[in-house]
């Protein structure tokens, strides 16, 4: 990478190629991997290499749901593999589709994908407390089965069924960090660290191995961010702006929040886990990493975030 290169790192979820209200099929993916080259290549084009960490929940799901109706017959892979599975399909049809419009659009530049192992630490209290839910709802009877069967840890979901909870273990270390800055060298765009990345940990004979577990996309993504002093860390989300007091009559939008701000409002529960909260922590960890900002917004008012007529600053 040049040094006059400027690099953003950008985090989206994978609710942005699949989303609830779509069939699931390959064709709507790729039709939304096409929508989200549009405003990528908005990012390249204001002059910044670019790294994209996308989100796999969705589709780490349908490959959940297609292990258990094909159980009798083909044996279940581990999470990890899942997830593998999912950072090399979706990589492929989002370098693609960004492949695609830089060269509509003039801009050149080549489009790499990596599959990115992330170091956790074996001892993460996550491990003991399994709270992310991942896949298919199941009713109780069959819920009981996966538990006793399978030794899956089986949580009531919001009155729509059952669900799979697995551990969401803080990542340590980027192990491909090295050939991800290599890559930006000769690249437009490094597509790393897909659904976080796959989580690995050192065993006791020294030798790496895959983990049951799933690592949070907005954590992976300040970590890369921070670990090559990315000039920008861009978190995409469902809102222009963040929100206090959200779904309340008194909600109120923030332009800019502080570090210490950020903190505070983290800390009085304005952000919860399930939302806002790991983006706001993940802002948090990057800015102290590195003095620099980060932008929180929704795509389809990114151009103007990154006008700096909207989204929300921290830092």
């Amino acid at each position: 990478m040049t040094k006059q290169a400027k690099l953003a790192v950008v985090a989206f979820g994978g609710n942005a190629l699949l989303r609830p209200e779509d069939h699931g099929t390959q064709e709507e993916q790729i039709a939304r991997a096409k929508q989200a080259a549009r405003w990528l290549a908005d990012i390249v084009r204001h002059g910044y290499k670019l790294i994209v960490v996308h989100g796999n929940g969705p589709q780490v799901g349908n490959i959940l749901v297609q292990a258990e109706e094909a159980s009798t017959k083909i044996p279940p892979q581990s999470l990890d593999v899942c997830v593998a599975q999912t950072e090399g399909s979706i990589g492929f049809v989002l370098q693609q589709a960004i492949r695609n419009r830089l060269e509509s659009i003039g801009s050149a530049g080549e489009v790499a994908t990596i599959l990115t192992e992330v170091e956790v630490d074996p001892n993460d209290p996550a491990f003991k407390r399994p709270t992310k839910p991942i896949g298919p709802f199941f009713n109780r009877f069959r819920a009981e089965a996966l538990e006793r069967d399978h030794g899956w840890t089986m949580r009531e979901d919001a009155g729509r069924g059952w669900r799979h909870v697995v551990p969401s273990p803080k990542p340590l270390r980027i192990l491909n960090l090295k050939t991800i800055a290599r890559m930006l060298e000769s690249s437009a765009v490094v597509i790393a660290a897909g659904g976080g990345g796959i989580p690995v940990v050192r065993g006791r004979d020294h030798q790496w191995r895959g983990i049951e577990a799933v690592i949070d996309k907005d954590y992976a993504s300040a970590l890369l961010a921070a670990d090559l002093n990315a000039d920008l860390f861009l978190v995409l989300t469902g809102v222009n702006k963040v929100a206090l007091d959200f779904g309340k009559p008194t909600q109120r939008t923030i332009d800019r929040l502080s570090v210490e701000e950020a903190e505070r409002y983290l800390a009085e529960g304005q952000f919860p886990a399930g939302s806002m909260g790991p983006k706001i922590e993940a802002a948090i960890q990057f800015v102290r990493a590195t003095k620099k900002q980060v932008l929180i917004t929704d795509v389809e008012v990114l151009r103007e975030a990154l006008e700096g007529r909207e989204g929300t600053v921290v830092g």
